[in-house]
């Protein structure tokens, strides 16, 4: 199989509340938006973001979803006041803060997040992590381990 991701798909306990924390709360734009159904997100170049109810995300994998957070989404910003700013927004919105803005152990700089149904997103400036116009990312220098 290609190395590749087309889509995440994040099953959701109640669509129309996860629809307004990431649509009105975050001011997301939806590509795609069934009422009831499932909203698609542009999230990158070629990459979508998916809200799905949970039991319909079960049915259609032919198995039951277990509920945890053995993963976590990022978004890579532009300064370490882009990381506070995006915080705060969460926080004004009802996410649970997991991790205040603070230094990274890669250099950086980083908050963590949750959204309505425990899904964490981390909000982290690398200055290392480059994106190229064709959306190829490169690691800089990595920090010693001293």
């Amino acid at each position: 199989m290609e190395q590749g991701l087309t889509l995440v798909t994040l099953g959701v306990r109640d669509l129309a509340a996860s629809r307004a924390f990431y649509s009105d709360g975050l001011g997301w734009t939806a590509t795609l938006d069934l009422p009831d159904e499932v909203v698609f997100y542009q999230v990158a170049p070629g990459v979508l973001l998916a809200l799905f109810p949970v039991d319909d995300l079960a049915a259609d994998a032919g198995h039951e979803v277990t509920w945890g957070t053995p993963f976590t989404l990022s978004r890579n910003v532009a300064s370490e006041a882009e990381v506070t700013a995006a915080i705060e927004v969460a926080r004004g919105i009802g996410a649970t803060v997991l991790k205040e803005p603070q230094a990274a152990a890669f250099g950086g700089f980083h908050g963590f997040f949750a959204d309505p149904d425990g899904h964490r997103w981390e909000v982290c400036y690398n200055p290392g992590l480059t994106a190229d116009a064709d959306g190829v990312m490169h690691f800089g220098p990595l920090p010693s381990s001293g």
